[in-house]
């Protein structure tokens, strides 16, 4: 069980406040829900760009994610607690990635992204359960997000919701 965090906590701490999805991961219910939504309207004006930026974007959300997400989790003393949103955030840009433009397809990704967070079929509950720190935080939500990916692709070339 995660411990409160006070809002005062996450809001005085631009770390907490990265980590904690700019305040989402506070929610009472599915704090991870809510930094997925929180993604999707981040991700939104994005997808009138090519692939390199997106996939660019991508990319600094993990790394970034990898310091914020173990320094946050460091100055909590919990590993990964639920509030901590960021690694829901970078997971759903990477879902996104090869998915073509349009709301089905953001509700699509969003949903398949977090049925692959939420029950973390195998090799995603092995690599939360092996990796520690900010890169244990950030690797089962880029697999995930890879996998819910890899799917919306898949549907894209068989040419269904098009």
């Amino acid at each position: 069980m995660n411990k409160l965090i006070p809002a005062h906590t996450v809001f005085s701490s631009p770390v907490h406040f990265l980590a904690f999805g700019f305040g989402s991961g506070l929610a009472p219910w599915a704090p991870g829900t809510a930094g997925t939504l929180v993604a999707v309207f981040l991700e939104w004006p994005l997808r009138s760009q090519g692939l390199e930026v997106r996939l660019l974007v991508a990319v600094l959300l993990f790394a970034s994610g990898v310091w914020i997400c173990g320094e946050s989790s460091r100055r909590l003393g919990v590993h990964d607690h639920g509030g901590i949103v960021w690694d829901e955030i970078a997971g759903y840009f990477l879902t996104m990635l090869l998915a073509p433009s349009g709301w089905l397809w953001s509700v699509l990704g969003f949903v398949l992204f977090r049925l692959f967070d939420i029950f973390k079929p195998w090799p995603i509950r092995e690599i939360d359960h092996r990796l520690g720190g900010g890169l244990g935080i950030m690797v089962d939500d880029t697999v995930a997000g890879v996998f819910a990916g890899l799917i919306l692709w898949g549907l894209v070339q068989l040419h269904l919701f098009t």
